[in-house]
């Protein structure tokens, strides 16, 4: 069953309504007693149904949900689709970008309102796990490095987490001194992925991912890192990686 409704974050974007989206398994009704884990996800719009999608494509979640009856909630917000709102909001770090210029990180803003406006909500008027080992996080590109971040900051929050084509460009420098700096529990799970063909479009990135998870090896992170073969940069691409990341994250 998916959920739907509107909401607004002021600290984020004064008087913007956004969409967010509940996902129950189909166990949450035949059970009534039971409780359940909570997947937390980046770019909510692109998510669950190619109806609500960016770009008419999404990462199908709902069906796969549906057909595999994964015992999970999902939850997920709209990104900030307003000039360079999703930038902005999805950001961790203050940085330039060549064509848009100055970006304002307020990556800490968004993070700060999930865990302790957002997921306390859902904790409130749904059956979940509320504890850390069963509160993870999922994101791409932008939302793949802030579930990084989420993974690194916030870890005493979330377990585990799934970056896929994580914007590593971003400021690997603060990445890698990101993930010096974290305080990680041995039992943290990353799984990270990237396109090949990504990877041919974007010669730096081969060193970025490889020098970002050496750095998680070095820290104990149980992590998962993959090539994924003929992988583009796209939600299509991200969809048919569903099986295996959530597979990692032991969902």
């Amino acid at each position: 069953m998916l959920h739907k409704w509107e909401i607004t974050i002021p600290r984020l974007s004064r008087g913007l309504r956004r969409r967010a989206y509940l996902y129950l398994p189909q166990a949450y009704d035949e059970e009534p007693d039971a409780r359940f884990p909570v997947l937390y996800m980046l770019d909510g719009q692109n998510i669950f149904l190619d109806a609500d999608a960016s770009f008419g494509t999404s990462w199908k979640m709902y069906d796969y949900l549906n057909q595999s009856k994964t015992r999970v909630i999902v939850a997920a917000v709209e990104s900030n689709p307003i000039g360079n709102g999703r930038l902005e909001e999805y950001s961790p770090f203050t940085h330039e970008e060549e064509a848009l210029g100055f970006i304002r990180g307020r990556g800490r803003m968004t993070m700060e309102w999930l865990i302790h406006e957002f997921k306390p909500m859902i904790d409130r008027h749904f059956r979940t796990l509320a504890d850390r080992e069963n509160t993870l996080i999922a994101g791409s590109s932008m939302g793949g490095l802030m579930s990084l971040y989420a993974a690194c900051a916030y870890n005493d929050t979330f377990s585990r987490a799934a970056c896929l084509s994580p914007s590593l460009w971003v400021d690997p420098g603060k990445v890698r001194s990101m993930i010096r700096r974290a305080n990680f529990a041995p039992d943290t799970v990353i799984y990270m992925d990237y396109g090949a063909d990504e990877i041919a479009n974007h010669e730096t990135t081969r060193d970025l991912l490889m020098s970002t998870c050496q750095a998680l090896y070095a820290r104990g992170v149980n992590l998962t890192f993959r090539i994924v073969p003929d992988g583009t940069h796209c939600e299509d691409s991200w969809s048919r990686q569903l099986p295996v990341f959530m597979a990692c994250l032991g969902l």
